[in-house]
């Protein structure tokens, strides 16, 4: 092989490796910018519990679980909706929350402790409140508050709901009833 062939095949192998890194749908320097943006407009956004509990009951807030379907049904906040992550769109956030002033709460398993099965810990910069909060404000979402304090299922004020409801919050569990078929 001549030496211009293969400074032909080195520079092709570049030149493939920088396209192939490149995709129009994929903006981490974006996201990174956004993200900085979003931590800047956190910081007055983080509630107390109380202060929780007294927004969750006012008209028009939506309490947002963007937790799985499956530990959402296990355990969630009383009368949140779920839209897991993943799930998070244009689309289904036109249909969940049409109006972007819409006042919106959110809280994610690094809330809760004493209910490891339907809150399993996450490493606190990979918490779902900070990807959820994130994502929110760069749909254009700017009335999201951030539950923050870390809060123990079996002494937290906040009700829950859900098929683990009985098991945290020391109730005995419903029987299922018999068919006599």
């Amino acid at each position: 092989m001549t030496l211009r062939a293969s400074l032909f095949i080195v520079t092709l192998g570049f030149a493939t490796t920088i396209a192939a890194q490149e995709n129009p749908a994929i903006d981490m320097d974006g996201h990174l910018r956004i993200a900085a943006e979003a931590a800047k407009h956190r910081q007055s956004r983080r509630l107390t519990e109380d202060e929780f509990l007294t927004m969750m009951v006012a008209k028009g807030v939506v309490v947002l679980d963007a937790r799985s379907s499956d530990k959402y049904a296990e355990l969630h906040i009383a009368g949140a909706v779920n839209l897991p992550f993943p799930d998070i769109t244009i689309a289904s956030l036109a249909l969940l929350l049409p109006d972007k002033n819409t006042p919106v709460l959110i809280y994610c398993n690094n809330n809760f402790v004493n209910a490891e099965k339907s809150f399993p810990s996450k490493i606190a910069r990979s918490s779902l409140n900070v990807s959820t909060y994130i994502t929110l404000y760069d749909y254009g979402y700017r009335n999201v508050y951030e539950l923050g304090p870390l809060l123990d299922v079996q002494t937290t004020r906040i009700p829950f709901e859900g098929s683990s409801r009985a098991s945290v919050s020391g109730e005995a569990p419903q029987a299922t009833p018999i068919s006599s078929d």
